[in-house]
C-alpha cells in the first residue's frame, strides 16, 4: 500500500479478507514499526524448494506453504512456494529461474480459474519457460462459481489437497496417493461442455 501511495500511476490494491486472521510469518520481529515498502512487481521466495514451483496470488500462499509441508513428509518432494505479490508490473525472473530448477509449476490464486489473470501468468510462463519445463503449466483456481457462504469455502477457494490433487493427476504421479479432487482431462472436458 506504501508503495502504491507513493506512486504516480493508478494502482487498484486488493487484499484478501481471508488473510486478517493470519499474523505475520516471514519477517522476524513481525511487521516494521516505522515506515517501509515492498517493491510492486517483484514475486518474493517464500519456501525454497527443487522438485516443483508453486506460484501463488493472495491468500493462495498459505494453503501452498500447507501442500508443500504435506508433499515433503509424505512423497519427498521440495516446493519452491513463490509470492507474485502485485500482478502488473510483474517480474518473471525469479518464476523462470524457479522453473530451471524444478521443471515444473502451478499457478494458483483464489480468482476462479475461467476468464482470470492465472492464465495470462501460466500462459507467459509457457512461453518463457518452454525448454525448462517437465509438464504444462497447471492453473488452480477457485470452482467457476459465484462465492459461496463462508460454510462452503472448503468446496470453493483452492485447498492444500487441492495442489497434491494436480500434481498427482497434472503433473506426475504420487505413488499410493488417492485424489480427492478431479483435475483430470476429462472432468476438464466435462466441466467446460456443462459450463461450470
Amino acid at each position: 500500500m506504501n508503495a502504491a501511495l507513493q506512486g504516480t500511476d493508478p494502482v487498484i490494491f486488493f487484499e484478501s479478507q481471508r488473510i486478517y486472521d493470519i499474523g505475520e510469518q516471514f519477517h522476524e520481529g513481525g511487521v516494521p514499526a516505522g515506515y517501509y515498502e515492498i517493491p510492486i512487481g517483484e514475486p518474493d521466495v517464500k519456501k525454497e524448494g527443487k522438485d516443483i514451483t508453486f506460484l501463488t496470488i493472495g491468500h493462495t500462499l498459505y494453503p501452498a506453504l500447507q501442500a508443500a509441508k504435506e508433499l515433503e513428509s509424505a512423497y519427498g518432494m521440495s516446493a519452491e512456494v513463490i509470492d507474485a505479490r502485485s500482478l502488473v508490473p510483474f517480474n518473471y525472473e525469479k518464476v523462470v529461474a524457479s522453473v530451471k530448477k524444478t521443471g515444473k509449476i502451478i499457478v494458483a490464486g483464489d480468482a476462479t480459474a475461467r476468464g482470470s489473470f492465472l492464465n495470462d501468468l501460466a500462459a507467459t510462463i509457457g512461453s518463457l519457460c518452454f525448454d525448462y519445463l517437465d509438464a504444462p503449466v497447471a492453473v488452480l483456481g477457485s470452482r467457476n462459481w459465484i462465492t459461496p457462504a463462508h460454510e462452503l469455502e472448503g468446496a470453493f477457494f483452492p485447498q492444500p489437497s487441492w495442489f497434491i490433487d494436480m500434481i498427482h493427476e497434472r503433473i506426475q504421479p504420487l505413488k499410493g496417493y488417492m485424489p480427492g479432487e478431479n483435475f483430470t482431462d476429462a472432468e476438464m472436458i466435462r466441466r467446460a461442455k456443462k459450463g461450470i
